[in-house]
């Protein structure tokens, strides 16, 4: 890594099971692997996942961070003849920060480094803070995983190289799944129920089946209504509202099959399940679902997916987080990365809102704090550096 200093400034895990900002903390230390490019950071951004990394989760000394985005300094030798990239490429990144295993890499930090498969090269009209914000790597990562893996959506034309190269799972229940770009017009798309559609995993996750050319049923709050639907959403419910369920099945005509869930809580496992129809389907979260609830509807198969599990590393997070390293995984992130390249070279992929400010790490501390405390909604805090 060609910098003059051997520290840097970064967040990392301090004392008492907290995160603090360092100025002295070690730059990336490893060598350079083949398949990696080393950047230095220009923007970052902040996911509730984030704001986890606390207690049993920090290892003190290493560096917190997933989404960042900045200028390529340095690339490994398969990296730039199997991926393209090139030093001073403005790239986007997607780390497993906070890992022990590898302490000094992580995105909230003057320099990281990064997997050529969990890099992507920014749009020229794009600054390094919307890049960091609306393409940042993790929910782009979490969200394809969770839809055309772990419930078994077919991708579509839209989405190559990852429609043809790597079908989903064959998957219990069996679901006659109809896409808008296979339809005769016989038959509606299938709705997909995306609850937590305010989100930004939740609006990553609307844009993505439109793309693939299904029917998106939304849960939020009535002040995200607008924004769920304007990227895409087909109709919109309030998740608060006693009769939410109740209001989807009958809207659904009880057929609903397919939900995501990116909230992931246990009234929200109850409310998904609640709205999927009598025959049952799949449900998939972005954390650990009730297995109480799970186990009201045996004929609902559940799942939950880790985020960072694509980039292909042991994840030595505690139960029920940790995951030895899944070559299944790292294959549909090898073919996701440049089906996601390919999306944002033809201007398929919108920005969720942002709020950028340049205060810098020490301000992403604050914000952190933000983030646990609730006071963020509808938002993705960006900070530059």
């Amino acid at each position: 890594m060609t910098v003059a200093t051997q520290t840097q400034s970064a967040l990392v895990g301090g004392p008492s099971g907290k995160v603090i900002l360092s100025n002295s903390a070690p730059l990336p230390q490893e060598p350079l692997r083949d398949v990696e490019v080393a950047v230095e950071v220009k923007a970052i951004s902040l996911n509730p996942v984030d704001s986890k990394m606390v207690g049993v989760f920090l290892t003190p000394g290493a560096t917190l961070g997933f989404d960042a985005a900045g200028v390529v300094t340095a690339v490994g030798s398969t990296a730039a003849t199997e991926w393209d990239y090139r030093v001073g490429d403005r790239v986007v990144v997607a780390i497993n920060g906070m890992n022990r295993l590898r302490p000094t890499i992580g995105g909230f930090a003057e320099h990281t480094v990064s997997y050529a498969w969990g890099t992507l090269k920014i749009p020229d009209s794009w600054s390094f803070a919307q890049a960091a914000g609306g393409m940042g790597g993790s929910a782009w990562l979490t969200v394809p995983w969770a839809l055309f893996y772990s419930i078994g959506l077919p991708a579509g034309p839209l989405l190559e190289p990852l429609n043809s190269r790597l079908p989903p799972p064959q998957l219990e229940p069996k679901i006659n799944i109809v896409s808008s770009h296979g339809s005769d017009g016989t038959k509606p798309p299938t709705a997909v129920l995306v609850n937590g559609g305010g989100s930004y995993t939740g609006t990553c996750a609307i844009q993505l089946l439109k793309l693939a050319g299904y029917r998106v049923i939304a849960t939020c709050s009535p002040r995200s209504y607008e924004l769920a639907q304007s990227f895409g959403a087909d109709a919109v419910f309030d998740y608060a509202d006693p009769m939410c369920a109740a209001n989807i099945r009958t809207y659904a005509k009880n057929s609903l099959r397919l939900v995501i869930d990116c909230i992931a809580t246990t009234e929200t496992t109850r409310l998904c399940f609640e709205a999927m129809g009598r025959a049952g389907g799949r449900y998939v979260s972005l954390d650990p679902y009730s297995a109480e609830i799970a186990a009201s509807r045996t004929i609902v198969r559940p799942s939950w997916v880790v985020g960072m599990e694509p980039l292909g590393d042991e994840i030595a997070w505690p139960a029920p987080y940790g995951r030895d390293a899944n070559p299944v995984a790292l294959d549909f992130c090898q073919m996701w990365n440049p089906t996601m390249q390919g999306l944002l070279d033809r201007g398929l992929i919108r920005l969720h809102p942002q709020r950028v400010r340049d205060t810098g790490l020490a301000g992403a501390l604050e914000g952190l704090e933000e983030i646990r405390q609730k006071k963020v909604s509808g938002q993705k805090l960006i900070y530059t550096l």
